[in-house]
């Protein structure tokens, strides 16, 4: 059985504050984590007023200090907006003061746009195309201490933090594959690739002193509800973000709205069902028949879950209502 993880976009819902979201993520982890859940990881997006989790690091030492069992990690940091040794020293800070729960995913896009990552970078030439070898060169500030190293990560050294490389396209696959690094993929808002990537990570996997076969998390999109209908009138919320995304309107989470999608120009639909061609939505039975469905597709190992859900309470049963069906470990009060 696949493990359950879940994706946290800290979202920042109109009428609320930052404060506010950062309260709920700490207690959507405690209740997901007593859920039976494996992983709690936060991404790092910039310049977007309705996500909370920018100073990604900051938010994992928040939530990691607040649990007590599940993972906490990045999906991911943005590695380019960073030098390695600084994520060095930060993830292994945070491995120091939680020791076996830390995770760190890595992405080479800026998790913004372009003028928010020269304010972000200054030098832009010293980018993605470095990508390659600021992971190789990260993972080497968290190795054990060696005689002829001369910069050293402290703290970072020794710790052995988990490593991952993030994806939304096959490039991703090629270099988690090359290194032989677990890997995520972005289904949850890129799947036109998914098939061609996990088909190159499988293929051209080389065992490493980290793992000896493949092994992928995707990220979903899964909104489950009592009901078929309240589970679609809850996605609304996440479609609006992601239309808001793709023609710059950027805001704070939306509260649901009856018969959204069907209100759009096609336009918008034809962006919601690319981008959102992979979501699963619906009452307990519809989720547990979408995940089967998409675990026999893909024979992932772990799914990164992720609901951009208005109200905190209905997010919270929103994964209760997944554990239930696939793990049958719903323990909450």
């Amino acid at each position: 059985m696949a493990l359950l993880s879940v994706l946290d976009l800290a979202p920042v819902t109109e009428g609320n504050t930052v404060s506010q979201s950062l309260a709920n993520s700490l207690d959507l982890a405690r209740h997901v984590e007593k859920l039976g859940y494996n992983r709690y990881w936060l991404a790092e997006h910039h310049n977007m007023p309705g996500i909370a989790s920018a100073a990604t690091s900051v938010v994992i030492a928040h939530i990691a200090g607040g649990t007590s069992t599940i993972r906490v990690g990045a999906g991911g940091v943005m590695l380019p907006n960073h030098s390695p040794l600084v994520i060095a020293e930060q993830f292994g800070t945070l491995a120091a003061l939680h020791p076996g729960r830390i995770d760190l995913g890595l992405g080479r896009a800026p998790g913004t746009d372009m003028a928010t990552a020269r304010a972000l970078r200054r030098n832009l030439d010293a980018g993605a195309d470095n990508f390659p070898q600021d992971v190789v060169e990260l993972i080497n500030y968290f190795a054990p201490e060696a005689p002829n190293r001369h910069v050293h990560a402290y703290p970072g050294e020794g710790q052995e933090v988990p490593v991952w490389i993030l994806g939304s396209s096959t490039y991703g696959a090629q270099l988690a594959a090359m290194l032989g690094l677990p890997y995520a993929f972005a289904s949850h808002f890129a799947p036109a690739e998914l098939d061609r990537a996990l088909d190159i990570y499988r293929a051209r996997f080389e065992p490493s002193q980290f793992l000896d076969k493949p092994y992928v998390m995707l990220g979903v999109n899964i909104t489950a509800a009592d009901t078929d209908a309240e589970a679609r009138l809850l996605f609304s919320s996440m479609q609006q973000a992601f239309v808001a995304i793709r023609t710059n309107t950027r805001g704070k989470l939306k509260p649901p709205v009856e018969g959204y999608y069907e209100s759009l120009e096609p336009m918008s639909r034809a962006i919601l069902d690319q981008t959102l061609s992979q979501a699963i939505v619906g009452a307990p039975e519809t989720v547990s028949r979408g995940v089967e469905a998409f675990l026999q597709r893909t024979g992932a190992d772990e799914l990164m879950v992720t609901a951009q859900i208005f109200d905190h309470a209905a997010r919270k049963r929103s994964y209760e209502i997944l554990a239930d069906v696939h793990l049958g470990l719903s323990k909450a009060a």
